[in-house]
């Protein structure tokens, strides 16, 4: 099982240059290009380009209009929402996308975070919004930012035999 104590080990071990180029685009889409490239780039990010022709369904204009109302939402819940309503983007797409632009904010669940946390269950949006919440507490009693957490979280999952 995942210990906090070893969150900075962990994610000192995480390979962060492709993180680097997510983040980078997030900021580009924070400043206001929400273009399909800079969709295209995070999502390869997260799906290594895996189910890329269901995104392709999307219009220029659907892509831009959801990642502009994902960035101006009030709720964690909304921004979630709008961006699992484009073709190829279920809830951990989304929290990819949402994690680049805003990574003070948002967090990354997939199947290594979960089961680090020994928390195997269907990601749906309710389940992902106790996850943030849960990760936030994680971060804050451990002196950590949401990044650095889900890194080491990433980190054991992929490495758990070596620790």
């Amino acid at each position: 099982m995942f210990a906090p104590g070893l969150i900075s080990e962990l994610a000192a071990r995480h390979r962060s240059e492709e993180d680097t180029v997510a983040l980078k685009t997030g900021a580009r889409i924070r400043a206001g290009e929400c273009t399909h490239a800079n969709l295209v780039e995070i999502f390869d990010w997260k799906t290594g380009g895996r189910g890329r022709s269901r995104l392709e369904k999307n219009t220029d204009e659907e892509i831009a209009d959801a990642l502009h109302l994902a960035m101006v939402a009030k709720t964690e819940r909304a921004a979630i929402a709008v961006l699992t309503g484009l073709n190829g983007v279920q809830v951990p797409v989304a929290s990819a996308i949402l994690t680049a632009i805003d990574p003070e904010r948002f967090t990354i669940i997939d199947f290594r975070a979960l089961q680090a946390l020994n928390a195997e269950h269907p990601i749906t949006l309710d389940f992902y919004l106790d996850y943030l919440d849960e990760c936030r507490r994680l971060a804050k009693a451990n002196n950590v930012d949401l990044r650095t957490l889900d890194r080491a979280l990433w980190q054991w999952s992929k490495k758990k035999p070596e620790i």
